[in-house]
């Protein structure tokens, strides 16, 4: 059976330790958690905070959990997210992907874009977890060619998880008002559901350089990137399930899952 593919905005690494009673987004997490029926063999996960020189894969059986931030709070930084890993599946990524140079990482885990959002949706840490690196020297269309070439997963019981923010510019952050709507970021959100829900890839592709407004909702590549290798995953067929759809200052934490 299909696995959905997901797309995540994970938001801030505090989200990962507040309760789904209290938090909005985790709750939503968890709920997507009991959702996905049947539960996936595997998860391939996209971070925006694994960025590299090349094509890598997480080739460990198990993992470190890394904490890769500063100036939060202990507690934080005692978080373990101890999954397995899934080297057979981190080896076929390597050899599907051949052409690609694909490499098997040993020094890299889970960083907080995958494990700040799984310890919410799967908490009791039972499904095996592999990460794939973002190439910082490929465009955006090749990041898309890459992610289709990963569709056959999906049949294999496998999900595709992105983990981002489609808005994500911290610079223009109002922490005094985090509930704050600038109107550039609701301007700029209209126009990427306008695009997603038309399925325009292409608008899409080209989306972060295309007005004034999404280059301050996209100011760096990295935070979006994960969304297109979940938008790679969707064809005519799929419906399209958007949640946490919500602008918090200068981010935004709209997830979709591909059904």
């Amino acid at each position: 059976m299909r696995i959905p593919p997901i797309f995540v905005g994970h938001g801030s690494p505090i989200n990962a330790i507040e309760s789904a009673k209290t938090n909005q987004f985790a709750n939503q997490w968890q709920k997507l958690g009991e959702t996905i029926i049947p539960k996936p063999k595997a998860i391939l996960c996209i971070s925006a905070h694994w960025l590299t020189k090349g094509i890598f894969v997480t080739g460990q059986e198990n993992p470190p959990t890394i904490h890769d931030f500063y100036g939060f709070p202990k507690e934080l930084f005692e978080v373990e997210y101890n999954a397995a890993g899934k080297p057979n599946l981190a080896q076929s990524l390597a050899t599907e992907l051949a052409d690609l140079s694909v490499e098997l990482s040993f020094d890299w885990g889970f960083d907080h874009g995958c494990w700040s959002v799984l310890r919410h949706i799967y908490p009791n840490v039972d499904v095996p977890v592999v990460q794939l690196s973002i190439d910082v020297n490929r465009s955006l269309k090749e990041h898309f060619d890459i992610s289709k070439r990963l569709r056959y997963l999906l049949n294999e019981g496998v999900m595709i998880l992105g983990s981002g923010n489609i808005i994500h510019n911290l610079r223009l952050f109002n922490w005094n008002n985090q509930t704050e709507q600038p109107s550039w970021a609701i301007k700029f959100n209209e126009r990427f559901h306008s695009l997603l829900n038309s399925r325009d890839f292409e608008g899409l592709l080209q989306l972060p350089f295309a007005f004034e407004e999404a280059k301050l909702a996209i100011p760096t590549l990295d935070h979006y990137l994960p969304f297109l290798y979940i938008a790679a995953q969707i064809d005519s067929t799929n419906t399209i399930e958007v949640f946490n759809d919500v602008i918090q200052s200068s981010l935004s934490m709209t997830s979709i899952r591909v059904m």
